[in-house]
């Protein structure tokens, strides 16, 4: 098929890739022109395992093109994604005006029947306002298809190429049969596509997040409960976990999750169901629940060496949100950072790869930053786990306690054993464990 992705973000530049890689024609438009000079020489802006070498191998083969052009783009494609930034006011609602934009300029250069897809995160309703918007400014024929993405951030290329299940929201068969014949190499194993009326899949994109997010923000409310009566909620996840009921995913404690989907759907799926006169408590429950378990780290760190941090310096592992990414956006390890800042702390910290993201758009020259993890720890009053990455899973324990000034550990993911960190002579804070 012919494809037009418009928006190279970490959607569309995924999704781009791997509909070439099925062996589609994909032309990909974003106005930024430097991002597009850079895809077009082989520099993928995101870090994602696997793109970059997926998004070369399609471009050399000329089934993965880059412009800046809706003209070169649109004409005679058979599906066009919108896959642009929905980014959240300050009441929780999603801004749709990129979405709205590209369905216009979409319209403007249609040349014939076209299925338009949204594919970024957008509210209930939003298909029936691309649809006007697109109907506006043509004469052609055309669908408009709600597609919501189930990426995770570290993973995305393997969830794209084999999902657990494909959400289409259309209402003709005519738009249902082009996404059945557009997927058909991806579910192949069986996983099903399931179609359903726009407004359902709207929905459903919504209503899974908001689900995974109320399990980890109950999970960090037992995990609290835990630190209260001297149990182990590390057990308590294998005791539920077991239950096929309830399943063992999403049941790990932690200082909160963060990223670009979870808050921002959580806040989302709250103000519409505000906009129609529902309170939707236990997502507003959740909500406050993460804001607040990112300063459990912090509370701890200050209940150990006193409120004042003055003359304390730490070493900070992890700032990206989770691990495979470079992500930022609402990250954990912003608020504990910031927190020991306004405690007149200094803090060194190492991320894989977040360091550059961090740098430029959310810590700036506040901290230093080491590139290796051991470095960071030189004459650190502590350590401060705060993102899971499998280089800090395992480290030469006797190396962390000569380097360190005082041997104390902070593990705000819960990955070590607090037995052998204290049989090492470590004195080691978990999260209700």
């Amino acid at each position: 098929m012919r494809i037009a992705v418009i928006g190279t973000g970490y959607v569309g530049l995924v999704a781009g890739t791997c509909f070439a890689e099925s062996g589609n024609h994909v032309v990909c438009v974003d106005i930024d022109e430097r991002k597009i000079a850079r895809l077009k020489a082989g520099e993928v802006p995101i870090y994602e395992p696997g793109l970059e070498e997926l998004l070369k191998r399609n471009v050399h083969d000329g089934r993965l093109h880059f412009t800046t052009n809706y003209a070169d783009a649109i004409p005679n494609a058979q599906v066009v994604f919108i896959a642009v930034g929905t980014p959240p006011g300050e009441d929780g609602s999603a801004d749709l005006k990129y979405v709205l934009s590209a369905a216009r300029s979409t319209a403007q250069h249609m040349t014939g029947y076209t299925v338009i897809v949204d594919k970024s995160t957008v509210p209930v309703g939003t298909s029936n306002e691309v649809a006007a918007a697109v109907a506006a400014n043509t004469r052609h024929e055309f669908d408009v298809v709600s597609n919501p993405e189930f990426l995770k951030e570290g993973a995305a290329i393997d969830d794209f190429m084999k999902p657990d299940r494909v959400v289409v929201g259309a209402r003709s068969q005519r738009a249902r049969d082009v996404m059945d014949e557009l997927y058909a190499p991806f579910v192949r194993t069986g996983k099903p596509v399931i179609f359903m009326d726009p407004e359902s899949a709207e929905l459903t994109k919504y209503a899974a997040n908001a689900m995974l997010a109320t399990r980890i923000s109950f999970m960090n409310e037992i995990a609290n409960i835990c630190s209260l009566v001297g149990a182990d909620v590390d057990k308590i996840r294998a005791g539920i976990g077991t239950d096929d009921r309830i399943g063992s995913r999403f049941l790990f404690a932690g200082c909160g999750y963060g990223g670009s989907c979870f808050p921002k759907d959580v806040k989302a799926i709250v103000k519409t169901a505000e906009d129609h006169g529902y309170d939707f408590k236990i997502l507003q429950a959740v909500e406050a629940v993460n804001e607040k378990q990112k300063y459990v780290v912090a509370e701890q760190v200050k209940k150990h060496f006193g409120a004042n941090l003055k003359g304390r310096h730490f070493a900070v592992w992890g700032l990206a949100f989770k691990p495979q990414t470079d992500d930022m956006r609402e990250a954990p390890a912003v608020v504990v950072i910031n927190e020991l800042l306004a405690a007149g702390a200094t803090v060194t910290a190492c991320d894989p790869e977040a360091i550059d993201e961090c740098k430029r758009h959310h810590l700036g020259e506040r901290i230093r930053y080491s590139e290796t993890p051991m470095q960071a720890l030189d004459g650190a009053d502590a350590l401060l786990l705060i993102t899971e990455w499998n280089e800090f899973r395992r480290p030469d324990f006797e190396d962390m306690k000569r380097r360190l000034k005082t041997a104390v550990v902070f593990d705000g993911r819960n990955i070590y054993r607090r037995k052998t960190l204290e049989d090492a002579g470590f004195t080691y804070y978990g999260i209700g464990c």
